[in-house]
């Protein structure tokens, strides 16, 4: 099927794809250097404004609590007004927030540009999930995420060490200002390289296609798939718990590592600026490992049951490296436990996510991973204020522990709600 919204099979006729992909990855990139500002100068603002662990949980939970609500509703608008648009909205919304946060004067205004980030920031997965599914195979769609994740996770390592850079040369307000302005050239590019018609062979990709002497094909687009009938599928309830539970492993340390390592570590930011950025390093191994390994099983047995599955519990046995993280006694060895957990979370998290568009159309794809994005975000709101709450009063011992418990109970609750991996037909 030819399409913006239809499933691409001869991926070897659409090269455009490596350049969606490349777009994708890029403004992922961008996307966690926006998150990523605020809990890097964490250290540096609640000393300025006088912040406990409890109100700094307040500031990261009202983008997590925003991110999560609004994850639905933009899967719903990228299946209504298409990848294109869909990403335009979102990436205006989330740099005008970031760019507003240089103005923050305490508590509530920082909670109010985070919740702003959230709602813009939320976009970018079900964007992300949709876009992938539509111009890549079967055989290809996990390398595709496994590609988007590396954003998620480079994203977080170069800007560690750069933000740093950045608030000692400008000054913290200017870092929010400058990511901020990321966005709006990412968006050019966006507008610019994207086709118009949302045709995996329209655009740009036209005119490749067209030195080769293919003729692009226009197809009507695949209708949204009714929420009702989605929520009736116990496939997608398994997506949806797996990512409520898994996910707060990952924010956790998006949001505590730093503040973790200069509590318990004794980190300065010129420490956190050398070494900090060494486990999403290992994160984007994994997202790329994991997407890679799921694809060579897949084209090597043809069974996608087993491929996805395989990775999945790689990636599940990875994470319960978090136990060591808990127990580490030197700062070298907790970032090592930490790098293989959160590579093991990246190899897991690209392979389920690349299932909503295994078992459903490309016009499922959109809401599923927003319903997902929406669990996953609630799972973290949750974790964030019981992390903010337990360190305050205890350690971070028994939340680390807790993390590395989530990681099975996930992968047992996927496998026992989603069954096996094959297409379904829905209306």
């Amino acid at each position: 099927m030819s399409g913006s919204t239809g499933s691409v099979d001869a991926g070897d006729e659409r090269p455009w794809r490596w350049v969606i992909i490349a777009l994708i990855f890029l403004g992922t990139v961008i996307n966690y250097f926006d998150r990523l500002a605020l809990p890097t100068l964490a250290p540096v603002l609640r000393a300025e404004f006088q912040l406990s662990n409890v109100d700094y949980a307040w500031i990261a939970n009202a983008f997590l609590f925003a991110y999560a609500l609004s994850m639905f509703v933009w899967g719903a608008v990228f299946d209504r007004i298409g990848n294109r648009l869909g990403f335009a909205v979102a990436v205006v919304v989330w740099s005008v927030a970031q760019v507003g946060t240089a103005a923050a004067r305490g508590v509530a205004s920082f909670c109010g540009m985070r919740a702003l980030l959230g709602v813009g920031e939320a976009g970018n997965w079900p964007g992300a999930t949709r876009t992938i599914a539509a111009w890549f195979p079967a055989r290809q769609r996990a390398l595709g995420m496994g590609i988007a994740n590396t954003g998620a996770s480079l994203g977080p390592a170069l800007a560690i060490p750069l933000i740093v850079w950045m608030r000692d040369g400008f000054g913290w307000r200017a870092v929010f200002v400058i990511t901020g302005a990321m966005g709006f050239v990412w968006l050019l590019l966006w507008l610019v390289l994207y086709p118009k018609d949302e045709n995996p062979t329209g655009g740009l990709g036209t005119a490749f296609q067209a030195v080769r002497g293919r003729r692009a094909e226009t197809s009507p687009p695949v209708p949204p798939v009714p929420w009702g009938v989605l929520l009736r599928r116990r496939e997608v309830w398994g997506i949806v718990v797996a990512r409520f539970l898994g996910d707060p492993i990952w924010w956790l340390y998006v949001n505590w590592m730093p503040l973790y390592l200069a509590d318990v570590r004794g980190f300065d930011l010129k420490q956190l600026k050398a070494t900090g950025w060494v486990p999403y390093v290992a994160a984007a191994f994994g997202a790329l490992a994991g997407g890679w390994l799921s694809g060579f099983l897949l084209r090597r047995t043809g069974d996608v049951n087993r491929s996805r599955k395989v990775a999945i519990a790689i990636g599940t046995i990875a994470m319960l490296a978090g136990f060591a993280t808990a127990f580490a006694t030197s700062a070298p060895a907790a970032i090592l436990w930490m790098s293989i957990t959160l590579f093991g979370f990246q190899f897991w998290v690209g392979n389920v996510q690349t299932l909503a568009s295994d078992y459903f159309p490309v016009g499922a794809v959109g809401s599923i991973a927003g319903f997902a994005g929406t669990a996953a975000g609630l799972g973290a709101v949750i974790f964030t204020f019981s992390t903010g709450w337990v360190v305050d009063h205890f350690s971070y011992t028994p939340i680390l522990i807790t993390a590395a418990v989530l990681a099975p109970l996930a992968t047992a609750a996927l496998f026992l709600l989603s069954g096996r991996v094959r297409r379904l037909e829905v209306a």
